[in-house]
């Protein structure tokens, strides 16, 4: 996941207000969506103790500015509907807008997998192709941070949707849109602000979190931003053996010296691809890495060009062929597609050369083996294996990732909103705080940020939906406890909040990536719980939830929450990922059936059992409890035992 390096830059957060011109938020622009039902502020600054006009469908409005030169306009209630016209203006200045229209603003936040694009997820060619409702709007916000909470957005424009645009929203917040238009006929605005590779704790404010206020966080952050990059560089220095490389040492001006063909790369160092590298023993390591790897290519294959797939790249590359550049991408989730002229091939011996450039967090050639290879007349060759790498430059600027530190994210990506009014809220994230103490913490971490994020925003308890966390890695012999499970887990037990709704989609990740490319099932169940609390409707809007247990005979008979439906086996096949524990808190696998809306789970290793623990496991893919919609069963368990040493 990406995380991008964390520069203090000091003089950001205490601009003072250098320009007298007229200017207005960024989140009103030329295609904005405004929440309807509710009064909308306006705001911005202009010339001290001036006169601002504002026009906004024919109504007029003014207000004067303080003497910082801020001022707000606030317009009334307004039924959905549009497009309509805005003018901003002074005695000597104006702006316009034009296409605005009324509907409902849903915010959608979280790590990558919010941030997670149409382009890249399943189907895209054919979604983008029909993307033509121009009544679902996106806007989003840039990675931002701060120490200090900033007022103003530093860019960002509302775009509309279509084929030319839509591959660049977020899928969920997309999926999600789509789905609700065809129910509510409102226009849907899509406030997007996350970042990839995110823990909660950067999205929450400092007094959410127990500092005093903004400025005890940061003069704590500032600390510990000082001493840990004086550990990482110390620890680098150890790791490398020796003097960091602060320049690319396999650069030459522009020339790249290591892609030469001629360049000898036997002394370098091997490692496995595809694999971020800070999981082959090179954590904290972020800059530039070189990779090489030789290939063979006959006569008979130089006579059309050959594709060359990558997979992902962990954040930036450029990639060489016999030292030509063949592409480059300046994006970590995007797979590596080029091409490669038979011009600049050799028949024999050929050298692939890839600069990596990893600006914070996972860094390398990472993802599906599958995915990188060449293709040639002769079909594919992998190119998984062992390739020759080399460090080029070391980058330890401030060693914190802003998406890992404390209210960094908050201050500069979701203050600047507040006063924005939404409909309500869509989380995606977790995956950076799953771990058994994580979890732990994340139980009153996650409804605390909600209920302080509706404080701020002062517009009562909107509708807060979220994803529970994707079945993803391998799979269990037998029955185990994960920081998955657990935080899973610490995501249900946020339901206890009033207006909230989970999507749960167990079955729809994917066991070798962390980035399920189904978003299509993830907008539509976060949909069908939108439609539930936000919009009212009479719909079965979750899968079933454990109630109770009792013990009978040896069997633990459980009880549901079915929200008026039926109890359900995914495609009639027997109930899985069940399993059974007595007193000596030791889990075996159980058999279980439906009978009515309970199951009864036994086993014949458990004589006496006292908790049932059902797909409680990082990547539990043969889970099948349903109801009748198809909607799946969360995971739970009826215990409350501690982790067992050696389990996580």
């Amino acid at each position: 996941m990406k995380k991008a390096i964390l520069f203090l830059w000091l003089s950001i957060f205490s601009l003072p207000l250098l320009s007298a011109q007229l200017k207005v938020s960024k989140l009103f622009s030329n295609n904005a969506v405004l929440q309807r039902g509710i009064e909308v502020p306006v705001w911005g600054t202009a010339n001290p103790e001036d006169t601002v006009y504002l026009d906004f469908n024919g109504k007029p409005a003014q207000a004067k500015t303080d003497k910082e030169g801020k001022w707000k306009i606030v317009l009334p209630k307004m039924k959905a509907g549009g497009p309509f016209k805005m003018t901003i203006s002074t005695t000597i200045e104006k702006i316009s807008f034009k296409n605005i229209l009324i509907g409902d603003v849903w915010l959608c936040s979280g790590q990558s997998n919010m941030e997670w694009i149409v382009l890249n997820s399943n189907n895209a060619k054919a979604e983008i192709s029909q993307a033509n409702d121009d009544q679902i709007r996106h806007f989003k916000v840039p990675h931002t941070y701060s120490l200090l909470p900033q007022d103003t957005l530093v860019d960002g424009t509302w775009e509309t949707c279509s084929p030319k645009t839509v591959g660049d929203f977020t899928a969920v917040g997309y999926y999600f849109a789509k789905e609700l238009r065809k129910h509510q006929n409102v226009p849907i605005g899509l406030l997007h602000s996350s970042w990839g590779g995110s823990r909660i704790e950067p999205w929450m404010r400092a007094e959410s979190l127990g500092y005093k206020d903004a400025e005890e966080s940061a003069r704590s952050i500032q600390t510990y931003i000082d001493s840990l990059q004086v550990r990482t560089t110390r620890k680098l220095e150890k790791l490398l053996g020796g003097k960091l490389p602060l320049e690319d040492q396999g650069m030459k001006g522009d020339f790249p010296l290591w892609a030469s063909p001629d360049y000898d790369h036997s002394g370098w160092k091997t490692m496995d691809v595809p694999g971020l590298w800070e999981s082959q023993g090179y954590e904290a390591l972020d800059g530039v890495l070189w990779f090489r790897k030789e290939f063979y290519i006959t006569n008979d294959e130089l006579t059309s060009s050959i594709n060359l797939n990558l997979g992902p790249i962990d954040d930036n590359d450029i990639t060489y062929i016999n030292g030509q550049k063949i592409g480059g991408l300046n994006s970590y989730n995007t797979d590596r597609n080029y091409t490669i002229s038979p011009k600049i091939l050799n028949e024999g011996v050929n050298v692939i050369t890839i600069r990596v450039h990893d600006t914070g967090g996972g860094g390398g050639i990472y993802g599906d083996c599958k995915k990188i290879y060449y293709k040639s007349t002769k079909g594919k060759t992998s190119l998984c294996g062992q390739w020759h790498f080399k460090v080029g430059k070391v980058e330890i600027n401030g060693a914190a990732a802003p998406n890992q530190t404390n209210t960094l994210l908050y201050h500069y990506m979701i203050h600047p909103i507040l006063n924005y009014p939404i409909k309500g809220a869509l989380w995606y994230q977790g995956e950076s705080n799953a771990s058994i103490e994580g979890a732990k913490d994340y139980q009153k971490l996650f409804p605390t940020m909600i209920r302080d994020w509706r404080k701020l925003w002062n517009i009562g308890d909107f509708p807060f939906l979220w994803v529970q966390l994707a079945n993803w890695q391998g799979t269990n012999d037998q029955p185990s406890d994960t920081g998955w499970a657990r935080l899973r887990e610490a995501q249900s037990m946020t339901l206890n909040v009033p207006n909230t709704a989970q999507a749960v989609i167990i079955d729809i990740g994917e066991t070798n990536d962390i980035h399920p490319r189904n978003k299509q099932d993830v907008g539509l169940r976060l949909s069908l719980g939108a439609r539930k609390i936000a919009y009212g409707e009479n719909i079965t809007y979750s899968g079933p939830v454990y109630q109770n247990m009792k013990i009978d005979a040896g069997k633990a008979i459980l009880n549901f929450e079915t929200f008026g439906s039926q109890l359900a086996s995914r495609n009639s096949e027997d109930l899985q990922e069940f399993a059974i524990a007595g007193v000596d808190k030791k889990f075996y696998w159980a058999q279980a059936k439906i009978e009515g809306n309970k199951i009864i789970v036994w086993s014949e290793n458990v004589q006496n059992p006292v908790a049932v623990r059902y797909a409680w496991a990082n990547n539990p893919i043969k889970a099948n409890l349903i109801n009748k919609e198809g909607n799946p069963a969360s995971p739970f368990r009826t215990d409350d035992w501690e982790v067992n040493k050696g389990e996580e």
